[in-house]
């Protein structure tokens, strides 16, 4: 990780460097890990709620109790599913991310502090 000088006296930071460090990569890692298999098992819940409104319209339209039937109890979970991935992030993303992160910036911060001395 090295800092340039700007015309302006300014100090920027090599990106492209700090991008190849250990701590960054490591970071990218569990974010990807967390949000590709997340998101490729949401994607195909929805889809699946598509496919079966769209073929399987007599199944959905099965009432459970009286006007509730189960495409919309399914089409409900599609936002109770939203809201605990959303939850479920956050949690991770704080415990997992954040530190690490946190750590990454005070590095980027600190380097640039040296290079402006």
């Amino acid at each position: 990780m090295s800092t340039e000088e700007t015309e302006k006296g300014h100090h920027r930071i090599d990106y492209p460097a700090f991008e190849e460090t250990p701590k960054y990569k490591e970071l990218r890692k569990r974010q990807r890990g967390f949000v590709i298999p997340l998101l490729v098992a949401a994607l195909a819940w929805y889809f699946l709620y598509v496919i079966l409104a769209t073929y399987a319209s007599a199944w959905m339209a099965t009432p459970v109790f009286g006007a509730v039937n189960i495409g919309l109890i399914l089409g409900l979970l599609q936002f109770v599913t939203t809201f605990a991935i959303t939850q479920w992030y956050v949690s991770y993303a704080n415990r997992r991310l954040d530190p690490l992160a946190t750590e990454l910036r005070g590095e980027l911060e600190a380097k640039q502090k040296a290079g402006a001395a």
